[in-house]
């Protein structure tokens, strides 16, 4: 055998791996590279009216925000999350649900936590946040398997990380809102996203893709009231402040009202996330923890 045969044998795996991902790249291409998910309302919102489009092609969103209103305003209560009953129809497991539910009352907690004094009444709260998830796109459990594995054998023998298989991809649909003490509608937001094949983790559970997507709500809700303005504008990325980043890695919230969604699993989540393990693996839900 030549030197050239040598280096094409030894090589061959790796060509395999790349030619797969040469296959996967066009099929996602035609396919959109994420799910669809459109904007839903579960008709929770004390008010829809003068809402306004972002105009966006992977997070859909609906909104108004009054920064006038907010201005003053200094505590929050983020209530727990409801599901809609057409979310509960396409998620077997009432827990799945549950947690879907309680990530995006974590999130929001932790991101409104950045101004707000985040209380654990609403009666001593100048701001009341509630939402609902409207909708559960599931991820489809099988195909979510495949690509793991996929992944997992190609990173054997590739350099390069491996998109999912653009099929069976899950997603959210949200809407929540947040009233002042008398009622006024302060913040609203209808809001939808798919998860993609590139740069999201195939997790083996229905609610794989929902449960990541509920913290990509709960940062543009809470940024909205944060900042006192739309949070689809501007430069899209932003450091995390610290209290946020402490929480996210696993550590005790800035404000012990969060305490009632859980602690985020952090690190372990995220382990557990590049093997395609179920969120309810490592996150125990609405599990108040000792100080």
């Amino acid at each position: 055998m030549t030197h050239s045969q040598i280096g094409f044998a030894t090589n061959l795996p790796r060509r395999r791996a790349s030619g797969g991902i040469q296959f996967v790249w066009p099929l996602a291409l035609m396919m959109g590279g994420c799910a669809s998910v459109p904007l839903q309302q579960a008709n929770t919102l004390s008010s829809y009216d003068g809402l306004t489009s972002n105009g966006g092609k992977m997070t859909k969103a609906k909104y108004k925000v009054a920064p006038a209103d907010l201005a003053s305003a200094k505590t929050a209560y983020v209530a727990p999350v409801a599901i809609a009953p057409a979310a509960a129809q396409s998620v077997k497991k009432p827990s799945d649900q549950a947690l879907v539910a309680n990530a995006l009352g974590r999130a929001l907690c932790v991101g409104m936590s950045d101004r707000f004094t985040m209380v654990d009444t609403p009666d001593n709260a100048d701001i009341i946040v509630r939402a609902t998830v409207a909708r559960i796109a599931p991820t489809n459990t099988t195909i979510a398997a495949l690509s793991t594995a996929t992944s997992l054998g190609a990173n054997f023998v590739s350099p390069y990380p491996v998109p999912r298989i653009p099929m069976g991809l899950g997603g959210l649909a949200v809407e929540a809102e947040a009233t002042a003490r008398d009622g006024r509608q302060v913040g609203a937001m209808v809001w939808a996203k798919g998860a993609k094949f590139i740069g999201s983790d195939a997790r083996v559970s229905q609610v794989g893709d929902a449960y990541s997507l509920a913290s990509s709500f709960g940062d543009d809700f809470s940024k909205m009231l944060v900042k006192g303005k739309s949070p689809f504008k501007g430069f899209p990325l932003s450091l995390p402040s610290g209290q946020k980043l402490k929480s996210n890695f696993g550590g005790k919230p800035k404000y012990a009202a969060c305490e009632a969604f859980g602690r985020s699993p952090g690190l372990i989540d995220f382990a557990a996330s590049q093997v395609g393990a179920p969120p309810s693996w490592t996150d125990k839900g609405r599990l108040v923890q000792s100080k």
